[in-house]
């Protein structure tokens, strides 16, 4: 259930996190919508501007036109009087001829305003092109990101789904293992409250039983051993399992130390005689000196005094079982472990002379430099204070395993300061293997940049090096381990017979574990096997697990069933969805394609329009059959669709003028602006909506998370107050069945000594009564 919570709890964080990432982007989202509103608002602007622009360009137009047609007719007029009066005078003439040229300046004026009127609503309809293309951009950009803005939440909605569904699972089970636990603590109480009823019984009926056994056993029992400690000594103390238990498994993990120290000795040993056929004079080349040579000779021997330490170490772990009373007075195979010990320390007594005499010799070649000296110098004292350490070593393992040989060598007193010495002494040894590993890597690297320095030298320095960090790593391992269990060695002392303070010699220890191998076996002949069979309260119990188990598996089985339903149905949705976007996709392409060719053909006759000038102005009666005809030719409308929305066209072939036409266009673009923002807001709605859902979706996770952690210590109490009554009874079981115990041994022993006692008596009554008889007799 930990690891559940655990991991129910990361997942919450997680999704608490990605709730925190939607609500950045939906405030990204609703700014960029507003942002994109303000534009929108601007671009109307400017096109109501552009349209207030249009509409004056138009009516100038118009009275332009109008003016011209005015000055048309006047001059019309003019040549006609001029036909009639040829014979008028020089006067008329020149006034008619500067008429003429007032007018014609005034009509060129005219058309070259309209020419640059013309060339600036152009303009205007590039950029209105240019910015209605950035803007449809602009909106597909953003419809794709709100696009994946909603699939994002709708893949939260459904993970938020997905948990909350677990979390009730989760509850419900909690739910149901809590009704359990109450079930049990009840149960629990009413048991208390039982044993409490026949504590008090036993404990009045133990009291009557101790006074009548003490009166029995003052009056009757001649003699009780455990008032002298000879006796006392052969008496078999009370097993303790768990005291033999964790003292095997204390002597297995210093077995594995010991392993591990011993193969970095002997590595050690090994490495450092291949570097004295090497170094200062390789043998290979020159004869070594003497000295080395009786050095290396000793070193050569390592094996015969390092291995039997793990042959001992392994004896005494052989000698620690379950069956066994395991004290300084019988660890008997602690005796052979010392004397191994004892063998090494000569060994490195024997070796020690050489292998100083030996950094005195490399400190007197020339190769040696004065860094390398002080080196050498450094690990000559560091040398002497190893073989310093491991006699200490020997002489307090050898006080130790003096009481199961010889129990006048050393005081029970005294044991606890032997152990805190032994404590300190190995972390001394720890300290000097540590400065021993340090001198040495320094003189290595100093080794290795001379110029003489071999690839053998170089190679056998790397592996002394790595066996002088593995003897480093195995003090350490021993020194902590020892100083962490020193207490309970301490403590573990006063493991022995009752009411005495220990063992007295190796010979009762040893008499002592004959007789506990007899009763053992004694016990084990009178043990008989018993028919297998389940209490009634262990089999309603069962019961009670059994029914809720079977409930909460029909509902898991009608909420997978009804999950795997809502799966299907988003199945078939998705791929009605998937088709629909097939479809929707292809008829883009299509309407894509169709605009391409209706905006190239409208471009090419917009150009020609534009390239086309018709200096000849035409009358009045012309203008007026022309709008006539135009207005006749507009007829029913034809609807066209497209990627901007929809198009109102008409279907005649004559096609209308170009005011009407951008009339259209702007009306269309209008709608479909409108149409968008409508959408926008829609999106808006949808985005708050959905952070409302997420906001309250969190706010029961959140509540759901409480109720579970105070379920979880309402448990924890439970379990704790189940454990302690279930503590409570074991301890007061076990005083009950030791008081009961000794009762029925007291019982016995008074039975006995009763049963002699009236067949002492039955044979005085049958003495008297020969003799009563003999006397009447006479």
């Amino acid at each position: 259930m930990g690891r559940k919570n655990i991991r129910i709890f990361y997942k919450c964080q997680q999704l608490r996190a990605q709730n925190q990432v939607l609500k950045k982007g939906v405030v990204d989202e609703q700014a960029n919508s507003a942002a994109l509103k303000e534009q929108l608002k601007m671009k109307d602007q400017s096109l109501r501007k552009l349209q207030q622009e249009m509409d004056s360009l138009t009516f100038r137009n118009l009275q332009l036109a109008k003016r011209v047609e005015l000055l048309q007719d006047e001059l019309d007029l003019s040549e006609l009087r001029g036909k009639k009066n040829k014979k008028s005078g020089e006067s008329s003439s020149q006034l008619s001829q500067e008429q003429k040229s007032v007018f014609d300046e005034d009509l060129q004026k005219k058309i070259e305003e309209n020419e640059r009127l013309h060339i600036q609503f152009f303009e205007a309809d590039e950029q209105h092109k240019h910015m209605e293309a950035q803007l449809r951009s602009r909106l597909e950009t953003l419809e794709t990101e709100a696009a994946q803005h909603q699939a994002v939440i709708d893949g939260l909605t459904r993970k938020y789904m997905e948990t909350i569904e677990k979390l009730q699972n989760d509850k419900a089970k909690l739910e149901v293992k809590s009704q359990t636990l109450e079930k049990e603590a009840k149960d629990c109480r009413l048991r208390t409250e039982e044993c409490q009823l026949q504590l008090s019984n036993l404990h009045e009926d133990l009291s009557s039983r101790l006074e009548e056994s003490l009166s029995i056993i003052s009056e009757k029992v001649p003699f009780n051993d455990t008032k002298f400690s000879q006796y006392n000594a052969l008496n078999v103390p009370l097993h303790n399992r768990r005291h033999q238990l964790k003292m095997r498994d204390i002597a297995g993990q210093a077995l594995a130390f010991i392993q591990d120290l011993v193969t970095a000795l002997l590595n050690f040993h090994t490495y450092t005689e291949q570097r004295v056929q090497i170094f200062p004079i390789d043998s290979a080349i020159d004869t070594i000196s003497p000295l080395n040579q009786k050095f290396s000779q000793y070193l050569h021997e390592n094996a015969s005094y390092v291995r039997p330490l793990e042959e001992g170490m392994l004896r005494l772990f052989e000698s620690i079982t379950e069956d066994t009373v395991t004290v300084l007075e019988t660890t008997v195979q602690l005796k052979t472990f010392s004397e191994h010990l004892t063998c090494y320390v000569s060994f490195l007594r024997k070796i020690l002379p050489y292998q100083l005499k030996s950094l005195e010799e490399e400190c007197e070649s020339s190769v040696c430099t004065s860094a390398l000296r002080a080196r050498n110098l450094e690990l000559y004292s560091d040398v002497k204070k190893m073989t310093a350490v491991f006699e200490k070593l020997q002489t307090y393992i050898a006080l130790l395993a003096l009481p199961s040989t010889k129990p006048d060598g050393l005081l029970r007193a005294n044991y606890n300061s032997v152990l805190t010495h032994i404590a300190t002494i190995l972390q001394e040894f720890h300290d000097v293997m540590k400065d021993i590993s340090k001198h040495y890597s320094q003189k290595a690297a100093i080794e290795h940049e001379l110029p003489t320095a071999t690839q053998k030298l170089i190679t056998t320095n790397d592996c002394i090096l790595s066996s002088i960090v593995a003897l480093t790593n195995g003090a350490g391992k021993i020194a902590s381990f020892f100083n962490n269990n020193v207490d309970y060695f301490i403590a573990s002392l006063s493991y022995g017979p009752k009411a005495a303070g220990g063992f007295i010699s190796p010979l009762s220890a040893e008499c002592m574990l004959q007789y506990k191998q007899k009763a053992v076996a004694y016990m084990r002949s009178l043990k008989k096997p018993c028919l297998e069979s389940v209490p009634y309260e262990e089999a309603l119990a069962n019961r009670r697990i059994l029914l809720s188990s079977t409930e909460s598996r029909e509902g898991l089985a009608q909420q997978v069933q009804q999950s795997l339903e809502k799966i299907a149905k988003l199945e078939q949705e998705k791929e009605h969805w998937m088709l629909e976007a097939q479809l929707a996709k292809i008829k883009l392409e299509k309407e894509n394609q169709r605009m391409a060719d209706k905006v190239k053909s409208a471009s090419g006759a917009q150009l020609a329009l534009s390239t086309q000038e018709n200096p000849v102005l035409l009358n009045a009666s012309a203008v007026q059959d022309q709008e006539e005809s135009a207005d006749k030719a507009w007829q029913e409308p034809v609807q066209s669709t497209s990627l901007v929305g929809m198009l109102v066209v008409t279907s005649d072939s004559e096609v209308p003028d170009v005011e009407s036409r951008e009339d259209l266009i702007k009306n269309h673009y209008m709608a479909r602006i409108v149409e968008l923002t409508s959408q926008l807001q829609l999106a808006d709605s949808k985005s708050v909506h959905f952070h409302a859902e997420c906001r309250a979706l969190s706010k029961r996770l959140s509540l759901a998370e409480k109720s579970k952690e105070s379920l979880n210590e309402e448990m924890k109490l439970a379990s704790q107050n189940i454990s302690r009554l279930q503590d409570e009874l074991t301890t007061t079981k076990r005083s009950y069945e030791d008081q009961l115990s000794m009762m029925s041994d007291h019982l016995c022993s008074m039975n006995e000594t009763l049963s002699k006692q009236r067949e002492e008596i039955d044979t005085l009554k049958m003495s008297s009564k020969g003799n009563s008889k003999k006397n009447k007799s006479r």
